[in-house]
């Protein structure tokens, strides 16, 4: 990953010859830290295909392509080996970016997961943060033999697993089984067969899994695989994140309306915090807001 950085937000002005990509860390007010994310600000006439070359060549885990339309932002979200329905750090990322260049205020995001309204605002400091409002989040069932299976690869146990907040897939815009551990040693100790993993993955349409810890009652630790999108780990994932906010809620977890804090991406090196906003309705969408900052030079 590209960890150079900037002091300054590159020009909007594309460079000949191709659109300009940016270079942001979300979730973080430090480009060594947060997610790494892509950002085309203005993807217009860009074919899937060359979307897809663009997020390879920037490797990042995903790279978001925005399309200006009458009713809102088109948006399409690539990691370096296929689309995704749906990604949160490349979302506060991206708005950041737009942020920047036309002001603070509200965005919305036309998704292949369905509309996603965004708030940007300029803290007192001069940093700025973003808060999307994931889709409306569900949980489903996670079979016996897929559970067997998540902790043969992971190398855990079912005596690992937190009994209090049990195993189950959870939806925000992408699908992400959630195992939460009792150990945070566990969590810290993560070691994978990635193959093995992206495969069951692929064959059940999971975007990563999450894998949490609860420290109390408000935060968690989290880490999050990602080998279909050939990324052994990212460090911060807002998808999951609201993933997780519905699966609190639905499963009476929390006492809502509450707001809790991710704390991800330190066992890598990359500290990320995501603070979801859970509210008591459970038809409504699971707010995550984080900072962002230039996390290296423009480029074509």
């Amino acid at each position: 990953m590209d960890r150079s950085t900037t002091s300054s937000a590159p020009s909007t002005h594309p460079p000949a010859g191709g659109p300009q990509v940016l270079r942001y860390a979300a979730f973080s007010n430090d480009p060594g830290g947060g997610n790494p994310a892509g950002v085309v600000l203005d993807a217009t006439g860009l074919s899937e295909q060359r979307m897809l070359e663009i997020a390879a060549d920037v490797g990042y885990s995903e790279t978001a392509f925005l399309v200006p339309g009458a009713d809102g932002l088109h948006v399409r979200y690539f990691s370096p080996l296929a689309e995704v329905s749906f990604c949160g750090h490349a979302t506060i990322a991206s708005a950041v970016a737009h942020a920047e260049r036309h002001g603070a205020g509200h965005l919305t995001y036309r998704t292949a997961a369905g509309p996603v309204e965004v708030r940007t605002e300029r803290a007192p400091d001069g940093s700025w943060r973003a808060t999307l409002t994931s889709v409306v989040p569900r949980t489903s069932g996670l079979s016996a033999a897929d559970l067997r299976t998540l902790l043969d690869v992971l190398g855990w146990s079912p005596d690992d697993l937190d009994p209090d907040l049990p195993p189950r897939t959870a939806y925000a815009g992408a699908w992400h089984p959630v195992l939460v551990t009792r150990s945070r040693r566990r969590l810290a100790a993560l070691d994978y067969d990635m193959a093995a993993l992206g495969e069951l993955m692929a064959a059940r349409g999971w975007t990563t899994v999450d894998l949490v810890h609860r420290q109390d009652a408000r935060t968690f630790d989290a880490r999050n695989p990602f080998p279909p999108g050939g990324v052994r780990e990212d460090p911060a994932t807002g998808a999951a994140a609201a993933a997780l906010g519905g699966y609190l809620r639905e499963g009476g977890h929390v006492e809502v309306p509450a707001t809790v804090t991710v704390r991800q991406g330190e066992d890598m090196g990359r500290p990320s915090v995501l603070e979801v906003t859970i509210p008591a309705d459970p038809a409504a969408g699971i707010a995550v807001t984080g900072a962002a900052v230039p996390a290296g030079p423009a480029g074509p």
